[in-house]
């Protein structure tokens, strides 16, 4: 038997906050069917197909078999999934405007097989219309392809939000990062940050973000704290109380917390975890909403997220609710018109 303090440190306890899964040694698992269902309908349907012979878009999802699981073993994520999907396709011949059906099987899209690699099966209704065929064969199987990669990214970024947990870092350790501003927003940047101790004692870091929408402060504000809207762009039912000690959960369970201040169309303050993170630990997140005529500027600031936990982070603001929330305001303006 190893003497005090001498163990292997794979299974030493102490000064850990939650006093499991040391340094993700041990196996977790993690379902991930329902989640893919859902993200697999929102990558492939609605693709658009062009070509000289005309124009074809994807349409439904019509059926979708199989199951995947994100699995945590030694501080590293495994994935496992296995699907047959069929999705319907329709399109117009440029030239003779004639309009045609098909259909697109993917008999065995899984970690087995790249996706250069995975069989995609193209065919079309009896009649004419073999252009068509042929440029879905072509084109059409190009964009399927990338919406398929867009779908294991995601599986390998936002599905796993919070499974590994943090390990022992040395306190008081300081972590210094700048980043450009990115994309098309206003601000997307971390200040250089310095590690605090809140809550449990792990290493933590501020992240602040900044992004313009397409809607009125009263608008966006309202996006954060009617169940209905929270439900319409995080595409999960969720709990939400939107009241000073009110109650918040999202993405089935993976963000949880409670609103701690809220003033209506100006300012929203959150306490705000992850499922995986330590036992009650929380960051502190708070939503500022400023108008800017007919758009309005959401800045973020969070603090006391994981060191280990700073770039998932990050990306479920920017992917989960910032993107999820522009195509929600985009398909409520084209309603109106």
């Amino acid at each position: 038997m190893a003497k005090w303090g001498q163990g292997d440190p794979r299974w030493i306890v102490e000064e850990r906050a939650d006093a499991t899964n040391v340094n993700n040694w041990h196996w977790t698992e993690r379902d991930a069917t329902s989640w893919s269902k859902r993200k697999l309908k929102e990558v492939l349907e609605g693709l658009v197909v062009e070509g000289e012979a005309g124009r074809c878009e994807i349409g439904d999802l019509k059926h979708v078999e199989g199951e995947a699981s994100c699995n945590s073993r030694k501080g590293k994520l495994i994935f496992f999934y296995e699907w047959n999907l069929r999705l319907s396709w329709k399109g117009t011949v440029k030239e003779s405007g004639e309009k045609h059906k098909g259909s697109v099987e993917i008999p065995n899209l899984s970690e087995e097989n790249e996706v250069d690699d995975t069989e995609i099966n193209v065919s079309k209704k009896k009649g004419e219309g073999d252009v068509l065929r042929d440029l879905m064969r072509t084109e059409g199987t190009t964009k399927v392809r990338e919406a398929l990669r867009d779908y294991l990214k995601a599986l390998k970024t936002e599905f796993t939000l919070g499974m590994i947990l943090p390990t022992k870092a040395p306190v008081g350790q300081e972590l210094a990062t700048e980043r450009k501003p990115s994309g098309n927003t206003v601000q997307d940047s971390v200040t250089s940050q310095t590690l605090d101790l809140v809550g449990v004692k792990i290493p933590t870091v501020r992240i602040h973000m900044r992004e313009v929408f397409n809607s009125p402060a009263d608008e966006l504000y309202s996006i954060f704290t009617k169940k209905e809207l929270v439900q319409k762009f995080s595409k999960c039912p969720a709990v939400i109380e939107a009241e000073k000690g009110g109650k918040l959960q999202m993405f089935e369970g993976c963000v949880s917390g409670e609103y701690t201040e809220l003033v209506p169309s100006q300012r929203i303050v959150l306490k705000w975890r992850c499922r995986s993170w330590p036992d009650e630990h929380y960051a502190t997140v708070a939503l500022n909403f400023q108008d800017l005529a007919a758009q309005s500027e959401l800045e973020l600031e969070c603090k006391g997220v994981p060191v280990s936990h700073e770039e998932s982070t990050r990306q479920c603001w920017k992917k989960q609710y910032f993107e999820e929330i522009h195509i929600l305001l985009q398909h409520s303006k084209d309603n109106m018109e």
